[in-house]
């Protein structure tokens, strides 16, 4: 029996009226995406926190004075954009029904008639957007719990905090979880919980990663509350907090002058360290091919074969078609000046010889991974179009040359590398999805499937996102058959984006469930120059790959 939906009523915490860009457009989201309104925003005022603020600045300031300065020139050397912190004003946002209330703390509680006031106003979440304040009274006003990014512990500031840690002491990943807490409970549930890859040298772009990834992930959880109704969707967080977890990380606190006397010049060395190699080198996309004697998949990737794009381009995303005794390589070509990706063909024979690029299809918006299908005795393209907003299919009028757009499969949607697999009489449709524009694109994958290839209705899987991990999530080529079993390849963002590749299993695929076990990975360790590899793609005795190099820049380029 299906749940009826109703507008869920959102309250906000808040430090102040200003807020963070992040947040903002989060509740723009929840407002046009997620059947949500912000009826209420609460503002804590303490004057006795502030006056004894004012009594500790001095002593507090210099002990993280070092941390301070260094955080303050990051922020001016590693501008972001969009930048997460840059503030708006959230009496903009609010509506003729939505309240601002201003409540004062009494020995940094709140008074017990003030939350009888909330409770008043009916709120089904409150979201935590307060980098000072959080009391667990608050939990009690909202019906399906007080929702936050962070543990919050006294005389912590969070937001100084958040990824802070990571790329000062060189941790590979950075943890987001969001959790809630309910009826006046010190003890929070794990609503979600992921990670990125850490930005190795700047805390300000690692900090905006982290909060954009946080307004995603609340936007992501909050439409699925709706879709699937409260009595499922707390079923399953019910089912996620039944195992134990144990935390051994010791608890975030700002570093102090001693630490930064450490961590600074570690990472100012690695800054120059890598500087100085951009000044000799530049990373490139660059195609690999083995043919084998047989039909099978090549996996020794040390006897590849490269294909070298000039210097002032690269060449990525290769899928295969075989057309009698011909290979046919369609591919992303990116020229550097014009940062705009469009579609190439390189045709190959039995013999590994081969044809130079020729581009077939360029829009007047960036296209790369170009996903290849037969259907219907018809061969069909989807390749990445991100920038439109869109899925696109595209048909070969005139092969392999002539393409033409034959139908918008999804509009209004941020997707990457969509990959379409017939299983089963059904299409099954994965892709990547973020939720804002930044370049976010690597956690998320979703499922959606259909009874038809053309066409615009496609419909959402139930376990979406079937995947969320940066390390095994974003398609990395055509899901392949070997010995009747199904396998997804998948990249590996941890060093940096496009860094290797996963080699998933499916083992469960239906309308209801989906299901894969990791199964091997790639890793760029084949050849000393090789940095990253993101694609992978079979067809009969023909294997290609792409792989990330670092190649010595010319003095008449760059």
């Amino acid at each position: 029996m299906e749940h009826k939906k109703r507008k869920l009523r959102i309250g906000i915490l808040v430090d102040d009226s200003m807020i963070p860009s992040w947040a903002y457009r989060m509740m723009e989201a929840l407002k046009t995406e997620a059947n949500s309104e912000i009826f209420l925003a609460l503002k804590m005022n303490d004057e006795r926190k502030k006056q004894n603020s004012l009594l500790k600045s001095y002593r507090k300031n210099s002990r993280k004075l070092l941390f301070d300065f260094y955080y303050l020139l990051d922020k001016k050397i590693n501008k972001c954009t969009p930048n997460a912190f840059e503030t708006r004003n959230l009496k903009d946002f609010l509506s003729k029904n939505s309240t601002f209330i201003t409540l004062q703390l009494s020995g940094g509680e709140i008074e017990k008639q003030s939350l009888e006031a909330i409770k008043k106003y009916e709120i089904d979440i409150l979201i935590n957007l307060s980098e000072e304040y959080f009391t667990p009274h608050l939990n009690q006003v909202a019906r399906l719990g007080a929702w936050s990014f962070q543990q919050f512990e006294s005389g912590h500031k969070h937001g100084d905090l958040t990824g802070v840690r990571e790329v000062l002491e060189g941790v590979e990943e950075t943890e987001i979880t969001l959790q809630a807490s309910f009826g006046g409970q010190k003890q929070s549930q794990v609503l979600y919980k992921s990670r990125f890859s850490t930005d190795p040298f700047s805390l300000n772009r690692n900090k905006n990663t982290f909060y954009w990834k946080a307004s995603s992930i609340i936007l992501l959880k909050i439409k699925e509350l709706n879709e699937l109704g409260e009595e499922v969707f707390f079923e399953k967080i019910k089912v996620l907090n039944d195992h134990l977890t144990f935390n051994s990380k010791k608890a975030h606190t700002i570093p102090s002058n001693k630490e930064m006397l450490v961590y600074a010049p570690r990472l100012m060395l690695l800054k120059l360290l890598d500087k100085f190699d951009s000044t000799f080198n530049f990373h490139q996309w660059i195609l690999l091919f083995k043919i084998e004697t047989r039909d099978k998949v090549s996996t020794d990737l040390s006897t590849f074969q490269r294909i070298i794009p000039p210097h002032d381009r690269f060449w990525a995303d290769p899928f295969i078609l075989k057309r009698e005794d011909k290979y046919y390589i369609f591919f992303e070509e990116l020229i550097y000046r014009d940062n705009k990706g469009y579609i190439c063909l390189i045709e190959m024979d039995e013999h590994g010889n081969y044809t130079e690029p020729i581009k077939i299809l360029e829009q007047n918006y960036h296209l790369s991974y170009p996903f290849l299908i037969e259907d219907d005795h018809e061969l069909f393209m989807i390749p990445e179009s991100k920038q439109n907003n869109t899925i696109e299919l595209y048909k070969c009028k005139q092969f392999p040359l002539k393409w033409e757009l034959e139908k918008v499969l999804m509009k209004n949607i941020k997707a990457v590398d969509t990959s379409i697999l017939f299983q089963d009489n059904k299409y099954w449709l994965f892709c990547n999805i973020t939720n804002n524009d930044t370049p976010l694109a690597q956690d998320e994958l979703h499922l959606f499937y259909s009874d038809k290839l053309i066409t615009d209705k496609w419909i959402k899987h139930p376990k979406n996102p079937i995947v969320s991990d940066f390390k095994r999530s974003r398609p990395a080529g055509k899901i392949f058959k070997h010995k009747n079993k199904l396998y997804r390849p998948a990249q590996n963002g941890l060093k940096h984006y496009g860094y290797g590749i996963a080699i998933n299993q499916i083992v469960e695929l239906t309308e209801n469930s989906y299901r894969e076990e990791l199964i091997d990975s790639i890793f760029p360790d084949w050849e000393e120059d090789i940095i990253g590899t993101h694609t992978l793609n079979s067809v009969n005795r023909l294997t290609v790959i792409d792989a990330l190099i670092k190649r010595r820049k010319k003095s008449t380029f760059f």
